[in-house]
């Protein structure tokens, strides 16, 4: 469907008030989180034993060189009742014991992550933090653990509860900064709360990331879905706090080898965490290159530009068009080594795509520009007012990155490139438009 003027409107607001929130400085979460989390592979199936050959799988495979240093529970670690005291206790058949874990974790070179959620129950029924929330996250802390993902199942009654979703979350938040003031330690905070309640404008002034929409599948519909919903808020990411699109889903279901790509491409370049959630005792060298684009990773770790890249026309659609098939397409932002673009053909069939350079704003007038191809990793050449990018397979991505190559060749015709020509005016008055 085509967005009403109204709603762009009021998109345009929410933007400009996420750019306005005050990201939470405490000392971790700069950066996307790269590394692994088992629930996409394993979902309840997992034990010490699995998680420590995951993260030794991650060593060999040269996946900790490139930058993956967490490994992340998720749900069904813990026995389904508490302690008599109320502690959180760990399974004891399949995780004997947490501080076993976390220390074999860190000897590995890893950061080491939990689960919990933020009402009475986890979403697989194990006990929630609700009304625990100090307790368990000094628990979390006492056990090693420097990573917490907190889901948003089982709520409590409004009559008990007394809070929206800010407090709802807010109340982690809060114990989690006592405890680092009792102990020295602070976790990285990490919200799954799905997307509700217009997270991107709240989520930066209490967490590290928080998740903009629902569970992701390993097909091209809901990756293309998850896309469509980024391109709105891409405002939201900077430094220590990043729209979070969830975990990947690259060697799993029946992603082709170009959605995987574009998958991983989209996931990278708007500064969401990069969580690996497949098998890899199985996964295929082609998947496994793919998370493994040191070029592409650079982007996503950038330590001087910590903004998303950002739609600057949606190509097929109108611009500002919601369509979770057909999302936009052609997408742009400043690096500390030039400008990034990630071209999408949404189409099931290959296409040619063009764009002006000047329809980025981080590109200047007047200026040529080398262009760096960030898949194939070669040099191709230099663009000039315009780039085509030819052949792009089905549900494929172009990843480029211009930099700066000198002023454009003399005596160009129309003097002014792209919308500029509409007003391109000489000194003397006359118009080329």
């Amino acid at each position: 469907m085509t967005l009403s003027r109204t709603f762009v409107a009021a998109v345009v607001g929410i933007l400009s008030a996420a750019t306005s929130a005050n990201a939470i400085t405490n000392g971790v979460g700069k950066l996307p989180v790269m590394g692994y989390n088992a629930w996409n592979a394993f979902a309840c199936n997992v034990n010490e034993t699995l998680i420590i050959q995951t993260a030794k799988y991650m060593t060999e495979y040269g996946l900790l060189n490139v930058g993956y240093n967490h490994v992340n529970l998720d749900d069904c670690w813990a026995m389904k009742n508490r302690s008599s005291t109320g502690e959180v206790m760990s399974d004891n058949i399949r995780f004997p014991s947490m501080n076993t874990l976390t220390d074999q974790l860190h000897a590995l070179g890893f950061y080491a992550g939990i689960y919990s959620d933020s009402g009475w129950f986890t979403c697989a029924g194990y006990p929630g933090s609700f009304l625990h929330e100090e307790q368990d996250a000094m628990t979390f802390q006492s056990w090693g653990f420097d990573f917490l993902k907190y889901d948003n199942c089982a709520i409590p009654f409004d009559d008990i509860i007394q809070e929206g979703m800010i407090g709802k979350y807010q109340r982690m938040a809060d114990a989690l900064a006592a405890v680092a003031e009792k102990t020295g330690t602070t976790l990285i905070f990490s919200l799954c709360e799905w997307g509700w309640s217009q997270v991107w404008l709240w989520g930066a002034q209490i967490s590290h990331s928080w998740r903009i929409d629902s569970d992701i599948g390993p097909q091209w519909n809901s990756i293309s879905s998850i896309i469509n919903s980024a391109s709105f808020i891409t405002q939201a990411t900077n430094h220590y706090g990043h729209n979070d699109l969830d975990m990947l889903e690259i060697g799993n279901g029946d992603l082709t080898y170009d959605e995987a790509k574009t998958h991983f491409t989209a996931w990278a370049l708007v500064k969401a965490p990069l969580l690996i959630g497949t098998n890899l005792a199985t996964i295929s060298q082609e998947m496994l290159s793919i998370l493994k684009n040191q070029e592409i990773i650079a982007v996503n770790q950038d330590p001087i530009y910590g903004t998303s890249i950002s739609p600057f026309r949606w190509g097929i659609n109108p611009d500002w068009t919601y369509n979770a098939t057909y999302p936009a397409q052609y997408w742009s932002g400043p690096s500390e080594n030039g400008t990034v673009f990630m071209l999408i053909n949404t189409l099931s069939e290959p296409a040619n795509m063009f764009f002006n350079l000047t329809e980025s704003p981080w590109i200047r007038a007047g200026i040529q520009y080398s262009v760096r191809d960030l898949w194939t990793h070669t040099d191709n050449g230099t663009a000039v007012r315009s780039f085509t990018a030819m052949n792009v397979p089905a549900h494929g991505v172009v990843a480029l990155l211009l930099k700066e190559d000198g002023n454009e060749p003399v005596g160009l015709a129309p003097p002014c490139a792209g919308e500029a020509l509409s007003q391109c005016t000489a000194e003397n008055g006359t118009s080329y438009s």
